[in-house]
């Protein structure tokens, strides 16, 4: 009975440690984004072009990959930069990144409101 119930805890916790691992990454993309990106992209905005904003729309339109991978599409953005945008690869951890393109597809999705 014990070893049972030891392995219906392990289950539980296996099936919702994902989603707080998620809900802390996108808490922590936002500190982030607000410390690096905000500037540039308010709201999901762009100031340098109005036409490369963070609606879903706009990142499917200008990320050429981003119908293979949201987060990984934004992750390669904000790591290599383009045109105005530079590249925040040396300057943010992989982790960074990661937790910040978490933030920015989980806002694009609800339309930054």
């Amino acid at each position: 009975m014990r070893h049972l119930l030891s392995l219906a805890l392990a289950a539980l916790i296996a099936l919702f440690a994902p989603s707080m691992v998620s809900a802390a990454d996108v808490a922590h993309g936002e500190q982030v984004f607000s410390s690096n990106c905000a500037a540039c992209h308010v709201g999901g905005g762009n100031v340098v072009n109005g036409q490369r904003t963070l609606q879903q729309d706009d990142l499917k339109a200008y990320l050429a990959n981003y119908n293979d991978g949201h987060e990984e599409a934004i992750a390669y953005q904000v790591t290599n930069g383009k045109n105005g945008m530079p590249a925040f690869g040396p300057k943010l951890s992989d982790a960074d990144i990661a937790d910040v393109a978490a933030y920015v597809e989980s806002q694009s999705v609800k339309g930054w409101s």
